[in-house]
């Protein structure tokens, strides 16, 4: 048997990376670099993310659709073209912000005084200018999971599905991982500005290996019959079922979509957990700065950002957990994935000893938040598989997408109100469990992470308790 499937699995792997890679920029670049030339504070940084949470959300739900109605091969290059432009577009955030309020360069920018109207009017149309690069980059971002999602369909069994979103998934992890080793170093030495055109780049290069290496599995000549079988081997219960999508098959409506517990339990369940992964992607570099004094661009600013990230590698076991409990017990995909993420969702409790066992070294928080990703990163895995599990073949892109839509909205709303809640906590020197200031704010938020994937375990097993089909009518 040829193992051609992994060979694909290996692209959605590196597009996943690179798709992190671009995404982790702006976070690694803003609180040393960007920050004092365009005069932020938490509150601007916080509304960029936000409005880019919120546009990726609602990209995303049209992603799906646009992939299903596209085609994989298609929908995947249009997808990375628009995100690696966007990101390449941030580059040029500084020069119109100059051009803008009528300063000669970013030293200009960076003498103006704080506090000033002048610094004001350059924070708000820097940031404006951000959000718009940022809405290109989530634009085309969110075609990257509704494909990925796909392809692992097309090329995979029900079984493997999971094994093989967890080790494309662990692109996250990977992006992230090369994220502070490269970004701030880039930054340092020739700008901020080079280091999204070079990172942005990257999307263009994999594009032209896509071209070539993509096929569905049924066309393309490195897939053999026995591989062939191997990926088909669900064919009869899909039969049977009347789920096998058929290019006549009827297409499911985005108001027929949302009639199944089946999507609703989907939804809520990204919608509870995508923001916190954001968040420790996002707010990680700046909380380190910000309660430790400690810079990205700095050897143990570094250090630790792979070391978080390096943690949140084991989530690619995370994915063969519930193979391993359906060879033990012969439950079905559907019922061995909602017992492993529960067993996942315990891990992201250890958050809640991050800010204590701070006060002893920073290092303590670090491998606490690279639990918490590790265990995020393997609900992810599974619960995409879901979908897989679930819904026909010609709906799963959007699927994908209403739940990547309701997970960008709960990014949104976590996004913002951390923005607003670290300005509020440093100017009133606000007080929760012992700690003070914005320290006390990210205890908070801490908290809300802690619990929030126990908090969508319980109503995704309440909405769909038991493994069932969908069948398009």
């Amino acid at each position: 048997m040829t193992q051609y499937r992994w060979v694909i699995c290996a692209m959605l792997f590196f597009a996943t990376t690179v798709n992190y890679l671009d995404r982790q920029v702006l976070s690694l670049t803003w609180d040393e670099f960007i920050k004092p030339e365009f005069h932020w504070d938490e509150s601007n940084y916080g509304k960029i993310t936000s409005i880019f949470s919120i546009f990726y959300a609602v990209c995303m739900l049209f992603a799906g659709k646009f992939v299903d109605w596209m085609g994989t091969k298609k929908g995947y290059l249009w997808s990375i073209g628009v995100w690696s432009a966007g990101a390449c577009l941030h580059a040029l955030c500084g020069i119109g912000t100059e051009i803008w309020v009528g300063l000669p360069n970013a030293e200009a920018l960076r003498a103006v005084q704080a506090g000033s109207g002048m610094a004001v009017m350059i924070a708000t149309v820097s940031m404006y200018f951000f959000i718009a690069a940022r809405c290109v980059l989530a634009l085309g971002e969110a075609g990257n999971f509704p494909a990925a999602i796909k392809v692992t369909a097309e090329y995979f069994p029900k079984k493997d599905r999971a094994f093989a979103t967890s080790i494309f998934n662990a692109g996250a992890s990977i992006g992230a991982l090369f994220a502070p080793l490269t970004i701030p170093l880039l930054a340092k030495a020739w700008g901020w500005e080079m280091a999204f055109i070079v990172i942005g780049a990257l999307g263009f290069v994999w594009m032209g290996f896509w071209v070539f290496m993509y096929r569905k599995p049924s066309e393309h000549p490195s897939v053999n019959a026995a591989e062939l079988a191997y990926i088909e081997q669900d064919k009869h219960e899909e039969v049977a079922m009347a789920v096998e999508a058929h290019d006549d098959e009827p297409k499911m409506s985005f108001l027929q979509a949302f009639s199944f517990k089946q999507t609703w339990a989907f939804a809520f369940g990204k919608f509870m957990t995508d923001g916190v992964w954001w968040f420790f992607l996002f707010w990680t570099p700046s909380y380190l700065n910000t309660q430790f004094g400690i810079k990205t661009s700095e050897g143990l600013g570094i250090a630790l950002i792979f070391t978080l990230y390096a943690i949140t590698m084991l989530s690619i076991y995370g994915g063969k957990l519930p193979t391993i409990i359906i060879n033990k017990t012969g439950l079905n995909p559907y019922a061995a994935r909602m017992r492993a993420m529960l067993i996942f969702a315990f891990f992201p409790l250890l958050v809640l000893l991050a800010q204590p066992l701070g006060t002893i070294s920073p290092w303590f928080p670090v491998i606490m938040i690279g639990i918490g990703g590790a265990a995020h990163q393997s609900w992810s895995a599974n619960i995409f598989s879901t979908v897989g599990d679930m819904f026909p073949k010609s709906a799963i892109a959007t699927i994908t997408g209403i739940g990547g839509m309701a997970g960008g909205v709960g990014s949104m709303l976590l996004q913002w109100f951390a923005g607003e809640l670290f300005v509020y906590a440093g100017e009133t020197n606000m007080v929760f469990l012992g700690f003070e200031g914005k320290p006390a704010g990210y205890f908070v938020v801490f908290c809300i992470c802690a619990v929030a994937y126990l908090v969508g375990w319980i109503v995704m097993k309440a909405l769909v308790p038991k493994y069932k089909l969908v069948v398009i009518k």
